[in-house]
């Protein structure tokens, strides 16, 4: 049995991540901004316990966290969504979206870098949308870039722990994309070379091979379905 530690783990990837490994047998802890969101979804899917973590307040992280104990896996699948552009640029959205996904992810790290051990792996979570930017994603794409700097830096620091990164495109049955006009995700699919769209089971799978597999390290993984060539 392995003890988890899933950052932002009660809603979308995170929360299915969560419900993977608890079914799994393994001794999960999760997330999230809202303490009585965050005991209800552990409670829904397995989970030992829910804790308030809030990323984009990472001077009470030490706190949140002071209560966790050993890590073998961390998963930091927390991320915010904003609509920024360079036209019309909302400065307090910017500063909110790269504290949480550069300095909170960091100082969770720092946190628990006594509670980690040789064979811990870590995996942060990015977003295709660093290679391909789309009208307001002048933040968006910038952190998900600075992901694939904070793993190389992090894996040479932590070494023997692993870091590693998972980068998901369009996830079809995630929440952001599920509700979308079936004419948007057609014509997403017909531009996946695979012909469909990546599902969360997808990801979830991809973050347990890269927490799993002992000779996989600083790798940022795409999970698209080949979206890119297309």
């Amino acid at each position: 049995m392995s003890s988890v530690l899933v950052v932002g783990g009660t809603s979308g990837i995170g929360r299915e991540f969560a419900r993977f490994r608890a079914a799994r047998g393994d001794r999960v802890v999760l997330t999230g901004r809202d303490a009585h969101r965050a005991g209800t979804v552990a409670e829904e899917v397995g989970a030992a316990e829910g804790i308030a973590l809030d990323l984009s307040r990472p001077r009470e992280i030490a706190a949140a966290l002071a209560g966790v104990g050993r890590v073998d896996h961390l998963v930091i699948a927390g991320i915010s969504r904003d609509d920024n552009r360079i036209t019309a640029y909302d400065i307090d959205a910017a500063v909110r979206l790269v504290t949480l996904k550069l300095v909170g992810y960091t100082e969770v790290v720092h946190t628990l870098r006594r509670r980690l051990h040789d064979d811990s792996a870590i995996v942060l979570f990015g977003g295709q949308a660093k290679e391909r930017p789309y009208a307001g994603a002048t933040t968006v794409a910038t952190v998900n870039a600075g992901v694939g700097g904070l793993v190389r830096t992090l894996a040479t620091e932590l070494a023997p722990v692993r870091v590693n990164a998972v980068h998901p495109g369009v996830v079809g049955d995630s929440p952001h994309w599920r509700g979308k006009p079936e004419q948007v995700l057609a014509g997403l699919r017909a531009r996946t070379p695979t012909g469909r769209l990546a599902t969360m089971a997808d990801v979830v799978d991809a973050v347990d091979f890269l927490l799993r597999n002992r000779s996989v390290d600083a790798v940022e993984l795409a999970v698209d379905g080949g979206w890119l060539l297309g």
